[in-house]
């Protein structure tokens, strides 16, 4: 019978040809390999059945089939955003725990005196998810056609013309002050509560003008009740092609995109931050988020971490400067 023997000399090859063979592929790497390995929180600064929460859903649920586990939708409505946050900057970074990240952050950041958190520090970006802008809007039946038609009779009529929005700090609320601001107006920004309470004042003439978000205005729009007369977009929207944006009404270099993307914690592996960046193109590259989306006037777009910390860097400066410029007191 022959034995299969190996010398000491040989052994030790064998080892040092199966570290070798290790090398090639890292801890991070297998980390990949592996990723994920159990079903991963995301956890949302807002409320169940909006916009945010709608998109986000649909995501995580598409990130669910194609990486085999669960994506589990957590929502966390405080302040600041402050709770989300925490949930997810306080567990590991290994890529089991992620989290939202808007415009809303980047005015968090200016209108708060502090936050627990740096999101530019903190944050390890993945991707955008999707854009969408501020629809303005005039009551069907006011004499305003257009947005000129208001500038127009604003400036004519100083201090006599009231805009609506959402609450004081909102993207919605703070739009109409860079408007108010850009425009060199004399108005007054009326902030409601909600969205049919915004609608509820133009419709009864309260005020002349309100900007919101598509989402949040769909019906009356589809109904024709309200007339959208510009969006606020560097470009016009593809969901109102015949609508000027703001910047071609007469207020140039107006622009105010919205925003939603996917973040982890600092530290997290860049590995699977790559995995998931790739994953979310391929999601919203797909004709059926496309559809769904553009469903609640959103453009389905993805970016590079980077792009995603470059606009909430550039936002977080814009909001400081025009929350100083129009007087808003910080939180």
């Amino acid at each position: 019978m022959i034995q299969n023997r190996i010398t000491r000399r040989e052994f030790s090859k064998l080892l040092a040809a199966s570290a070798a063979a290790a090398g090639m592929f890292p801890p991070l790497a297998r980390a990949q390999q592996n990723y994920p390995s159990r079903p991963v929180r995301f956890v949302l600064p807002f409320a169940v059945t909006g916009v945010a929460d709608i998109t986000a859903r649909l995501a995580a649920e598409k990130l669910g089939d194609k990486l085999g586990q669960r994506f589990v939708v957590e929502n966390m409505p405080s302040p600041g955003g402050i709770a989300a946050v925490r949930a997810v900057l306080s567990q590991p970074a290994d890529g089991c725990t992620i989290g939202l990240v808007t415009n809303g952050t980047a005015i968090s950041v200016a209108i708060y005196n502090s936050l627990p958190f740096d999101p530019v520090k903190d944050f390890a970006p993945i991707s955008l998810i999707g854009n969408f802008d501020l629809v303005f809007a005039t009551n069907a039946d006011a004499e305003f056609k257009t947005l000129a038609d208001f500038l127009k009779a604003a400036r004519e009529r100083p201090g006599k013309l009231d805009i609506g929005t959402i609450a004081v700090g909102s993207t919605q609320n703070l739009g109409a002050e860079l408007f108010k601001a850009q425009a060199g107006l004399d108005i007054q920004i009326v902030p409601y509560r909600s969205t049919p309470d915004v609608i509820a004042g133009l419709q009864r003439n309260d005020i002349k003008l309100m900007i919101d978000f598509y989402g949040a205005m769909k019906r009356p729009l589809l109904d024709k009740k309200i007339r959208p007369v510009a969006t606020s977009g560097s470009q016009r929207s593809p969901f109102f092609t015949d609508v000027p944006t703001v910047a071609e009404a007469e207020v140039p270099g107006y622009e105010v995109t919205s925003w939603n993307g996917m973040f982890a914690p600092v530290g997290t592996p860049a590995e699977i931050i790559n995995l998931l960046n790739r994953s979310i193109r391929e999601i919203v590259a797909s004709s059926d988020v496309k559809q769904r989306y553009a469903e609640l006037g959103i453009e389905a777009k993805a970016s590079t971490p980077e792009e995603v910390k470059a606009r909430l860097e550039a936002d977080i400066k814009k909001w400081t400067a025009l929350i100083e410029r129009a007087g808003i007191q910080k939180l």
